[in-house]
């Protein structure tokens, strides 16, 4: 059974892997034998102690998703740095709050262009590699948003819901070409997007009150759906957005 789950010789492009979720998920398929390339717009030193702990092999690649720009150097810089491209994470992803009666252009651009946008381009060019050669699997790391319509947050909200739809697209047009295109939607995860959330006791105690987990997310426990949806295991498993959410939906 665990021979589904192993990694061994595979390649991921991990996006927004400084910290946080994307963090724990680089982490996560290095253990499972992944060589990990990974992206992101700050220093790459922690995860970068992390992943070669695990003995994996570590590329970082600093480019800023908020343009399309870099898209075609992070895929070329990883298929001639660590010799292929077999996964791809789209976990990179920026947050707006304001209310929408307030809510400016520029912050609706600046959303939509880093987790929709470049999230789209991205996965259209892996996923040129991955049919070429016949396999790959693509994780877009969606949200509760993408169910729900949440408050303040209307772009953010806007590119969920968008990459979810984007995820079940591609994953009719290539599943018969032998790539998975997946999501996994976190709940209320430790992160950086939620640091106004946890900060602010009253919002706080109501969204843990609605937690049957009672707790927030860790980034550690997004670790096996992204090794499963990155695995053999997942095989048969084409445009699903699987909630790590500790109970929120099913309340």
């Amino acid at each position: 059974m665990k021979e589904l789950f192993d990694l061994s010789g595979q390649v991921a492009i991990v996006t927004g892997a400084n910290t946080g979720i994307g963090q724990a998920i680089a982490v996560a398929l290095a253990n499972a034998g992944a060589s990990i390339a990974a992206v992101g717009r700050s220093s790459m030193d922690e995860t970068r102690a992390l992943v070669e702990a695990t003995n994996a092999r570590f590329t970082a690649i600093k480019a800023d998703l908020s343009s399309v720009e870099p898209i075609g150097d992070i895929i070329s810089n990883t298929i001639e740095t660590l010799g292929g491209l077999d996964i791809l994470v789209n976990n990179a992803g920026i947050i707006k709050r304001n209310d929408s009666v307030d809510f400016t252009e520029a912050d609706w651009d600046a959303v939509i262009d880093t987790n929709l946008k470049s999230a789209f381009f991205l996965s259209q060019a892996a996923g040129r590699h991955m049919i070429a050669q016949g396999r790959g699997k693509i994780i877009n790391i969606a949200s509760l948003l993408s169910f729900q319509g949440g408050i303040r947050i209307p772009s953010y909200t806007a590119s969920k819901s968008g990459l979810a739809g984007i995820t079940r697209l591609l994953a009719c047009e290539w599943a018969a070409k032998g790539v998975n295109v997946n999501g996994i939607a976190p709940g209320y995860f430790v992160t950086n997007n939620t640091t106004a959330l946890r900060e602010d006791p009253e919002r706080s105690t109501q969204i843990l009150a609605r937690i049957p987990a009672g707790r927030w997310g860790d980034p550690e426990d997004i670790a096996g759906a992204a090794v499963f949806l990155a695995s053999r295991a997942s095989d048969y498993v084409h445009g699903t957005i699987l909630p790590v959410d500790g109970g929120w939906l099913a309340r």
